[in-house]
């Protein structure tokens, strides 16, 4: 390709609304294009990276017998209204409605849509198991698409579904997906972990995250320094053995705290550690007041305490459900003299806690010498708290560190989630009615190009691999004015072109330090500089990555290149 011919559009200085490297590159290189907030275009150079992800993404799907299918971008609403989904997916879900008052939804997730096409089509346990899988634009409406494609509004995305006959037959299919997305990331060069993770609004159970190790990342990763165990903070088990105090429980003191607000505040004023201290927060559970202790140096895990309850919905309450409940605000909450219509329940640190401090239930005081089970009564202890750095590692291997890191896949093990209630079912051998069983495999395919470009980057540019790269070979031109310059340029393009070597061709009329700053922006793996010795049929060959450069005779340029190619 033509660089002189080609939409490539590169800019020198950073965008203002991009913060973080792979916006920025991506927006500068020329292979994106804002449309609004949280849409973007991907231009010629970018969408080929698509096309490269893409493939080898297919590659492994066909490996993991998986077929290619086509679902419509419109769904109608019946069909979340079925799942119940059409109200608890939220605002993220766009709606709209057709001439005729028809509602219907930007596809988000393509749960639904999957599960009426197999209550239609499959019938009999002869026509199971099956996997099917699609790549295609999905809608969210962020409520604050940022950091380019790694949180956007439109995105590309391979969604996969398997359906079975048995659990024994998914658990066989989560296998091979968990394998053929080891496969795709390990074949796209990326540094990542595979961690236990919660299903959130999609339902089901077993699941893991691919997460590309990043310091950009919005999730936290908990992960042990001596193991190979990984999962999602919100799903890492606390697995920590709690000694009581053989201190005996003394009496109740109310002390005031005035203008304390908060637990680190409270321990500042009584003269005691943030552990010393028990620490209530009120949550609206599926309409339910519930009031959730830990220790003041421990966060409740609000994804713990959602499958403590197996609620729907949990939410922090406000302050006025607060004080109406209990007749203070945020600040002085606590677990002594509290009504019946509030239950407690508390992380399995409390109770071993003795002796210590909590809010009074009136602004402004707090009691010390509290002891739980002695001052008032829990009504389950449960792992309700966030697992922090140092802890034990839930597989007894190591200690617990933490890191930063951007989702890029999801596998599910989704059950009868979306089968059940739409009544998606297939004759046994035996001619019985059983309810299909369903797993969900996606990549976010636009979001893990920009991953890459997180992780493969220096001060100059991109520095993709090879085997994703837009183009193999980037060939310079440094005055296309000269003759002897042009002629050899021409000969090395059209060579590389008859070996079916992917190279773009900077022929433009530009300066060579615009040349060279364009080539180490966009990134191309492999350059080559037809320059100052083309007389002498001389080019200069540098790698992107690694920096290497050596001037290299005409006859010489196909052989080194295909070594190269082989060896990155």
């Amino acid at each position: 390709m033509r660089q002189s011919e080609m939409l490539l559009p590169t800019l020198k200085e950073v965008p203002a609304d991009a913060d973080i490297s792979s916006h920025q590159l991506l927006i500068r290189a020329g292979f994106i294009r804002k449309v609004a907030a949280g849409m973007y275009s991907f231009l010629p150079i970018g969408n080929r990276v698509l096309r490269n992800v893409e493939a080898i993404v297919r590659e492994e799907m066909d490996k993991a017998r998986a077929h290619e299918m086509n679902m419509t971008v419109l769904q109608p609403a019946e069909w979340w209204q079925e799942t119940g989904r059409w109200h608890s997916y939220g605002p993220e879900l766009m709606r709209m409605q057709d001439r005729h008052e028809r509602e219907f939804a930007l596809g988000a997730t393509h749960e639904e849509e999957i599960t009426a096409i197999i209550r239609d089509e499959v019938k009999s346990y002869k026509q199971l198991p099956l996997t099917l899988y699609q790549i295609q634009s999905k809608f969210r409406d962020e409520k604050r698409p940022r950091f380019g494609l790694l949180r956007g509004r439109e995105f590309l995305m391979k969604d996969a579904y398997s359906f079975h006959g048995s659990y024994e037959s998914l658990d066989k299919a989560y296998e091979r997906m968990f394998q053929a997305y080891t496969n795709i990331f390990s074949r796209l060069g990326l540094n990542f972990r595979a961690v236990i993770a919660d299903s959130g609004e999609m339902g089901g159970k077993d699941n893991h995250e691919f997460m590309v190790l990043s310091d950009v990342g919005e999730d936290t990763i908990a992960y042990s320094d001596t193991s190979r165990y990984a999962a999602n903070i919100e799903m890492a088990p606390v697995e920590q053995t709690y000694e009581t105090s053989t201190e005996e429980p003394k009496e109740l003191e109310k002390v005031a705290t005035p203008n304390c607000k908060t637990m680190a505040e409270a321990a500042d004023a009584l003269g005691h550690t943030l552990a010393e201290g028990i620490k209530a927060l009120m949550f609206n559970v599926d309409g339910k007041l519930v009031m959730v202790l830990t220790r003041g140096d421990h966060e409740v895990n609000d994804v713990k305490l959602k499958n403590l309850y197996d609620a729907d919905m949990i939410e922090l309450a406000s302050e006025e459900e607060t004080r109406n409940a209990l007749g203070t605000g945020f600040g002085s909450v606590g677990p002594i003299n509290v009504s019946d219509d509030v239950e407690i329940v508390a992380d399995n640190a409390v109770k071993a806690m003795v002796n210590v401090t909590c809010g009074a239930n009136e602004d402004g005081y707090h009691f010390t010498h509290v002891t739980p089970d002695h001052d008032f009564n829990v009504s389950h202890y449960a792992d309700l708290r966030f697992i922090q750095e140092g802890d034990p590692s839930p597989d007894g291997q190591g200690t617990i560190q933490f890191a930063k890191g951007i989702e890029v896949g999801h596998v599910f093990k989704l059950g009868t989630r979306y089968a059940e209630p739409m009544k998606a079912k297939f004759l046994d051998e035996n001619g019985k009615a059983n309810t299909v069983i369903m797993g969900c495999y996606g990549i976010g395919i636009s979001r893990t190009l920009a991953s890459i470009v997180e992780q493969y980057h220096d001060e100059k540019g991109i520095t993709w691999p090879s085997n994703i790269a837009p183009y193999k070979v980037h060939l310079l031109a440094l005055n296309i004015k000269k003759e002897e310059q042009q002629e050899l340029a021409e000969r090395i393009y059209s060579k590389l072109q008859d070996a079916g070597v992917d190279v773009l061709f900077d022929d433009r009329k530009e300066r060579a330090g615009v040349k060279f700053a364009d080539s180490d922006l966009v990134g191309i793996p492999l350059r080559i500089t037809v320059g100052k010795r083309a007389a002498e049929g001389v080019v200069e060959m540098k790698e992107r990555h690694s920096g290497e450069q050596d001037e290299v005779e005409e006859k010489e340029i196909l052989d080194r290149i295909t070594s190269f190619l082989k060896q990155s």
